[in-house]
């Protein structure tokens, strides 16, 4: 998993870290130095003060000792580095930084992390970077940091439900997301880890649209002993939500998993419809489900469903072989909302929940 990202990213650390060892070092003055600094202050000699300019130094004098410290500053500092302003030399430029970030940019966008979620890496990094001394900086740790700050701890699933459950019951959950990206099989495994945690489930067949979709989640039902509330293909998506809900309350259910159609963003029509469905059956969870291997067009389609539908968390399907890594960096932080899930293969326990820092770890930072 995010092989090809994280390979990129060891080379880039690798060859930057070399700035630290090309820092100049600081030098002890030597006796030759030391002599060069009495010898300057002797040049101007200081009069004595007054019992008055003792209590309170004059302006003058403080100059003069400003100037003084600075002289053995520059006396202290190596020849070939500068003098005085080496100081400023061993800090990290803006331009030593663009020089940097432009490498490490290329390969972020190469590897689908957005363009938005690229520029707040770079923010974030510059604020950590710029003006530092490289040898007080470990460029590993600040691009750990800089990439988790862009990742959203999700609630805590199972939690979410049952603290909701004491209140009103069924628990509704809106699966959103395009044709061919795993929905209705992510919708099985997750009525499994419900009913793993002793939570009993039912399905809805909402997607009255797409050729053979009844037939397919009637499989998972079937092989989960489970419930699935359908109707004809072609018949009201909103109707049939409604009616797994009311069969939810009858039976004492706790929680209804409404499949919808595979929407394309960009149609408006059909996000009018999950738009309704959404309005009649009011789920208490709207989650968006993306492949993680079709990179920034499933973040751009999660941005899309969230100002349709405003989900409320998202699963990426695939994760198990998505080699570049971009989608979970980017999703997060193009929705400002959390991953809940990653899948990770094709059998029902193959639902891994989503931790930045398990994240980080196979990116090798």
């Amino acid at each position: 998993m995010f092989g090809k990202l994280k390979e990129k990213l060891k080379s880039w650390l690798s060859k930057n870290k070399k700035v630290v060892e090309e820092t100049p070092k600081e030098e002890k003055p030597t006796k030759e130095k030391k002599a060069r600094v009495k010898k300057e202050k002797k040049k101007t000699p200081i009069p004595k003060p007054t019992k008055e300019e003792a209590i309170e130094p004059s302006k003058e004098e403080a100059t003069k000792d400003i100037l003084e410290e600075s002289l053995e500053e520059t006396i202290k500092a190596p020849v070939d580095s500068g003098g005085f302003f080496s100081r400023f030399k061993k800090r990290l430029t803006n331009e030593r930084f663009d020089e940097l970030f432009e490498e490490l940019e290329m390969i972020l966008l190469q590897n689908n992390v957005a363009y938005s979620a690229v520029a707040a890496i770079r923010e974030s990094l510059a604020q950590k970077l710029i003006g530092k001394n490289p040898k007080d900086v470990n460029l590993s740790e600040e691009l750990k940091s800089s990439i988790e700050e862009l990742l959203l701890d999700p609630p805590n699933f199972i939690k979410t439900i049952k603290d909701s459950l004491k209140e009103k019951s069924p628990f509704v959950i809106l699966f959103a997301g395009i044709n061919g990206s795993g929905k209705t099989t992510t919708i099985a495994k997750v009525a499994n880890l419900l009913q793993k945690n002793k939570l009993t489930v039912c399905l809805a067949a909402a997607d009255t649209f797409r050729a053979a979709s009844i037939e397919q989640i009637q499989q998972h039902a079937d092989k989960l002993k489970i419930n699935l509330i359908k109707k004809d293909y072609g018949s009201d998506p909103a109707s049939v939500g409604f009616d797994a809900i009311q069969y939810a309350k009858k039976h004492h259910i706790n929680v209804v998993l409404i499949d919808t159609a595979g929407r394309m963003q960009n149609k408006d029509s059909l996000m009018r419809e999950m738009e309704k469905i959404v309005r009649v059956n009011k789920p208490d969870m709207k989650i968006f489900l993306g492949e993680s291997i079709t990179g920034n067009d499933a973040t751009e389609q999660a941005k899309a469903f969230d100002d349709s539908i405003n989900i409320d968390g998202i699963i990426l399907s695939k994760a198990d072989v998505d080699e570049k890594g971009g989608t979970a960096i980017s999703v997060s932080q193009v929705t400002g909302k959390p991953i809940l899930f990653l899948g990770v293969g094709q059998s029902y326990d193959d639902l891994e929940i989503f931790k930045k820092e398990k994240l980080i770890e196979k990116l090798g930072l």
